[in-house]
């Protein structure tokens, strides 16, 4: 089999931010909490200086507004900068009005403060589902050039279980935009359904086995990379214990303490780059021709 390279990714936001916990935790608590954002952010850029990998950073535009040095860091570590939105709102429980506004203000701050192009997106949980498949449009329409949202899982919150799983060309370019790659979360078919794999609470339900087996087995399928996400705050098992659903605070502080010598095992086990260097592989070339074509055309 040919050598796959790996997708790391990193959502940057604080433990605060977390969806499960928004029922009992509100916007308007976010700053009395103490942040922590930036020392886990900060103990993961060491790791990976010392393993030479590279990531992308899907960085919330809340936390890029209050932390500016700490996304500078990030970008002169050579990592890519890539979209969370502005304060972890779900897509769905937007307009698209205040979706794009979301997205082009993220977009616009993050390059503003590095200089560097965000080429991509991630939803806040995932949340393009078949009721928010309009914000593809919008995204492509703001000068993304994939997103990274659409889960081929069934979830309670988010999950299109019937979307596909490998990376792929998802908006054909046309007049109103230039196109769009999605770059699927991880998962795995397996007696008749697609598995969450490979990130947050399912990398840290499963043993470690089951997360390289996972990943193994993504790579053979068409010599495809595999995603793998992680939260800053999922290394920090002594960050505050907040109120919430039994079941939310189990999913939310499981295996904290084991998170980073399992990160670490991987990035000895597998390579990985940033999302950004899918564009230079076939499936991205065909869309930036096709993207050139149109605007030669124009």
């Amino acid at each position: 089999m040919t050598r796959v390279v790996n997708l790391l990714t990193i959502d940057v936001e604080d433990y605060f931010h977390a969806n499960g916990l928004q029922t009992h935790v509100g916007r308007h608590d976010w700053n009395s909490l103490p942040g922590r954002v930036e020392s886990n952010t900060r103990r993961l850029l060491e790791l990976f200086d010392v393993h030479g990998v590279r990531a992308t950073f899907f960085i919330l535009g809340w936390v890029a507004a209050r932390y500016p040095e700490l996304v500078r860091e990030i970008h002169a570590a050579g990592h890519e900068l890539a979209s969370h939105g502005w304060d972890h709102e779900l897509v769905y429980n937007q307009t698209p009005g205040e979706f794009e506004q979301d997205v082009t203000r993220t977009k616009g701050f993050l390059e503003d403060l590095t200089g560097a192009t965000v080429y991509g997106y991630r939803a806040p949980s995932f949340s393009i589902v078949p009721k928010s498949w309009w914000a593809l449009e919008v995204l492509a329409r703001t000068g993304h050039v994939y997103d990274s949202s659409i889960y081929p899982v069934r979830r309670k919150r988010y999950g299109v279980p019937d979307a596909r799983s490998d990376i792929h060309t998802i908006l054909e370019p046309s007049a109103e935009g230039a196109g769009l790659l999605e770059v699927p979360p991880p998962s795995v078919r397996l007696l008749g359904r697609n598995w969450p794999v490979a990130g947050g609470g399912f990398f840290r339900f499963y043993p470690l086995w089951v997360t390289r087996a996972a990943l193994r087995r993504i790579n053979a399928r068409n010599e495809s990379p595999a995603v793998v996400y992680l939260h800053p705050w999922e290394i920090d098992p002594q960050q505050p214990r907040l109120r919430g659903t039994a079941i939310n605070r189990w999913r939310h502080y499981l295996n904290l303490g084991r998170t980073e010598a399992r990160l670490e095992r991987l990035l000895r086990d597998f390579e990985f780059m940033p999302v950004a260097g899918l564009l230079d592989l076939p499936t991205a070339r065909v869309a930036r021709q096709r993207r050139a074509g149109l605007e030669h055309a124009g």
